[in-house]
Formats: structure tokens, sequence, C-alpha cells
């Protein structure tokens, strides 16, 4: 459910991007959707090993309201400045997140390290950067009704 629903919110972020005319963004969000599909398959190979059932879960309404949230970016009076601000936050919470998991002196269980260095790499990090850089460069470009 979230994977289906930050899928629509991404392609929403690129559609403005589109509309920003900065391939350098384009391609930089292009890699975030392409690496979507590897994301995927390792989560059905994870859930697939921990005996999840993916099909009989029914959503909690934490879930439910986070994907009514990305749903909200579809809206055209979202500027992309927001949007790619929004999805920087996101993924950034995610790499912080796990890499802390993997700091030295914490104790992650060993059966979940492999998912705190798969999203909290130094890779990802570099990426979440990348978003950053052109979140920063579109909020001091943006007037203030646009934020």
């Amino acid at each position: 459910m979230f994977v289906r629903e930050f899928v629509a919110f991404l392609a929403s972020v690129l559609l403005k991007c589109c509309k920003q005319s900065d391939s350098q963004d384009m391609e930089i969000i292009l890699g975030g959707l392409a690496s979507l599909s590897d994301e995927l398959s390792w989560f059905k190979k994870e859930a697939a090993k921990w005996s999840v059932d993916l099909v009989g879960i029914s959503p909690l309404t934490s879930n439910t309201e986070y994907c009514r949230f990305l749903q909200s970016f579809n809206d055209p009076e979202i500027s992309y400045t927001v949007a790619i601000t929004t999805f920087w936050i996101i993924e950034t919470v995610y790499q912080d997140s796990f890499a802390f998991c993997i700091e030295e002196g914490h104790k992650t269980p060993l059966e979940l390290l492999g998912t705190c260095q798969r999203w909290g790499s130094p890779e990802f990090k570099q990426y979440c950067q990348s978003l950053q850089r052109i979140a920063d460069r579109c909020l001091a470009n943006a007037t203030s009704d646009a934020v």
C-alpha cells in the first residue's frame, strides 16, 4: 500500500519538476523512482523471509493517513518547491533513522542490521544530500506565498 502511494507521490513530484524544466533535478528524481523497483523486490523477499502475507494485511490507521498525506501532493496547487522539499524530508528521515541504528554502540538486533545498512548507507545519504541541494535552491528562489 505504502509503496504504491509513494510511487504516485514521486510521480507527482516528477511532473511538477518537468514544469520547472531543470533536467538535473529530473535526473536525480528519476534515479529515486528507478530504485523503487529494486526496493519493492527486496521488500517482498523480506516479507517472505519473515513469513508476512502482504495480501492479507489490513493497514493501520497511521498507514492510511500517511498515504492520504502523500496523495495530497497530486493537487496542482502544491508547488514543486513544497513537493521536492517534502520528498527530501521523507528520504532524509529514513536515512537518518536507519543510519542511527548502525552507529557504533547501538544494539541493533543482528536480523535487522541488513535493513539498517540498506537505508543507512553512505550512498543513500549522498542521494538525500542531492535532494537537499535541490530543495535548498528551490526554497532560496521561492516567493513567500509559494511555501
